[in-house]
């Protein structure tokens, strides 16, 4: 909701949806079973043999990692003040260092162009940094402060999540 225009975010609003309810849906079926993300890709590598990583949970906390990775980087772009210096109220060039880095290499020429059509969508840093404050009017050096706090909690964890797809041999490189 933080991105703007809902019909032009709704398609990734619903693919990060969809894959954390395919992954939710795996650790409900078990929880004792699932306790850990690493725990499901372990079993769904068991269970799926040849066809892993190429279906279930696994593939769909593939697609959110990298998703999450675009926001982080959004996020740190914008808390490290990278902008446009004549728009500094864009979040353009914070949106194309994030695809560049965490979506780019795993999108194929169409949704590359539709990327590239759809950052003119983007809200105004300002009005994001309001989203994000759930409304609340707040000085943008505290939300940037927050933003960065936030970052500081959930990379790692986002780290991780990529180390264990390395480790485990899981990562795909093909083009959606």
């Amino acid at each position: 909701d933080c991105l703007g225009t809902p019909i032009v975010y709704s398609p990734v609003k619903a693919d990060l949806a969809g894959n954390i309810k395919k992954i939710r849906a795996v650790y409900d079926s078990n929880p004792s079973k699932f306790k850990t993300l690493q725990n499901i890709l372990e079993v769904e590598k068991e269970m799926h043999g040849a066809a892993w990583p190429k279906t279930g949970a696994t593939l769909a906390l593939m697609w959110l990692k990298r998703g999450l990775k675009f926001m982080l980087v959004l996020l740190q772009s914008i808390s490290d003040g990278e902008r446009d210096e004549e728009h500094p109220n864009l979040i353009r060039v914070n949106a194309m260092k994030a695809y560049e880095i965490a979506l780019k290499k795993y999108h194929g020429w169409m949704l590359q162009k539709l990327f590239m059509g759809s950052v003119y969508a983007l809200p105004y840093k300002s009005d994001l940094l309001k989203a994000l404050e759930k409304g609340k009017e707040v000085k943008e050096e505290e939300s940037i402060e927050k933003i960065h706090q936030f970052l500081l909690r959930v990379t790692p964890i986002l780290d991780a999540i990529y180390e264990m797809y390395t480790k485990m041999n899981a990562e795909l490189s093909y083009k959606a």
